[in-house]
């Protein structure tokens, strides 16, 4: 059966011409044949050139997820296994794979899907249509690939209970995937254990974009009095911890969160040394300067304060707020672990935010470096969204 093709208007689809993988409802001209939403499609330019196939859904703003640029190629078994068995040799030359990201949606040309490996546990993230009609075959393909490799599978989770599914018109969904199995799994990562619950916990139950950033504050922090906010499950906290800090403070909203991270204290042995507490981190913030408390590293590892380029101004003050206050809660010559997680969050953006704390403070800052996300979170090039994690570490030092 023929295909349904979409032909853009004229001038549109630059960023699909520039390497991107989607097509927005407003550069499409004209839908031509028979389809449903979710179903393989091609693209044309305007003037019948062939640009690429992928899934379509009329209902989202990204109609178009490209899944192939090379004309009369087949999306079937054979294109996924390919496309998954690429992913996990990445991986295998690029990052520690005990657990990571296996694939990341668009960067893996895979649009629109998330799978994570914990120990021996898949977890699975459908966020578009045409991929969640793929995503069985995609996770069967993986189990095979990986047992290539001696790697047994114990059960497979489904987190597809995001809110960006009702752009697509579909429903949140969450569960398992075969049969039930002990959702609470523990890896470790960088030498740190961790109790990951993949059915209650954050996104996927863990965040493993962070996995180098953690190593990277070890060397700042021995002998540290340490302040880790929106520690989640105390990532940063227990990596401060094992590295020698003399003492660490972690912080979350979540209650959940704060029993999580307690709980991996306990598991590493860092209870007399790491603490937590839940509380809001724009009040704790002020309450400890008040206080006159002074700490050698403070590390900010907030949630997305945007998810959209409508709410970038809020963004921005949120961002210097935190970053202002901690600066002011450094002794001189400490440190300043800062980073965020939105893509809307430009790097040019969120320096000129940082420097505009350090202004404001008198502060001045020496950078040691400068880090995005962990390589099983591939950034490509033309697709925006997969570039979306800064992370800075800062000396902090007085106006001299």
């Amino acid at each position: 059966m023929e295909k349904a093709i979409v032909k853009l208007k004229k001038g549109e689809g630059r960023t699909l011409k520039a390497g991107g993988m989607w097509v927005y409802d407003n550069e499409i001209d004209t839908i031509t044949g028979d389809f449903e939403n979710g179903d393989i499609i091609h693209v044309h330019d305007f003037d019948d050139y062939y640009m690429g196939s992928g899934f379509i859904n009329t209902k989202s703003k990204i109609t178009v997820r490209i899944m192939s640029r090379i004309k009369g190629q087949e999306i079937d078994t054979e294109f996924l296994k390919n496309r998954v068995k690429n992913a996990w040799e990445y991986r295998k030359k690029t990052v520690d794979t005990s657990s990571c990201r296996i694939i990341f949606g668009e960067a893996d040309f895979l649009p629109g899907i998330v799978i994570d490996k914990f120990a021996d546990i898949l977890v699975v993230q459908s966020l578009a249509l045409g991929i969640d009609r793929m995503k069985n075959t995609i996770v069967e393909l993986l189990k095979d690939c990986l047992k290539e490799d001696g790697i047994n599978i114990r059960g497979v989770y489904e987190r597809s209970d995001a809110k960006v599914r009702s752009n697509e018109g579909m429903e949140r969904i969450k569960g398992f995937l075969g049969e039930p199995f002990d959702t609470k799994v523990q890896i470790v990562e960088n030498g740190v254990k961790y109790m990951v619950d993949v059915e209650e916990g954050q996104k996927t139950g863990f965040f493993l974009d962070q996995k180098y950033n953690r190593e990277a504050i070890k060397k700042i922090c021995q002998g540290a009095e340490v302040l880790d906010c929106f520690t989640h499950t105390g990532s940063f906290a227990l990596n401060a911890g094992l590295a020698g800090a003399k003492s660490v403070l972690g912080v979350d909203a979540s209650e959940l969160g704060i029993l999580q991270a307690e709980e991996n204290a306990v598991l590493n042995g860092l209870q007399d040394i790491v603490h937590f507490k839940c509380g809001d981190v724009f009040k704790l913030l002020p309450e400890l300067e008040k206080q006159n408390r002074k700490f050698d590293v403070i590390i900010l590892d907030p949630p997305a304060f945007t998810k959209s380029r409508n709410s970038i101004k809020n963004a921005i003050k949120g961002y210097r707020e935190i970053n202002l206050r901690a600066m002011k809660l450094i002794k001189d010559g400490g440190y300043l672990a800062t980073c965020s997680c939105s893509h809307f969050m430009t790097p040019e953006l969120f320096s000129e935010t940082v420097g505009q704390a350090a202004r404001n403070t008198r502060k001045r800052l020496r950078q040691v470096e400068y880090r995005t996300q962990a390589p099983d979170h591939p950034i490509l090039w033309a697709a925006d969204e997969s570039y979306y994690l800064k992370f800075f570490i800062f000396q902090i030092c007085e106006e001299r």
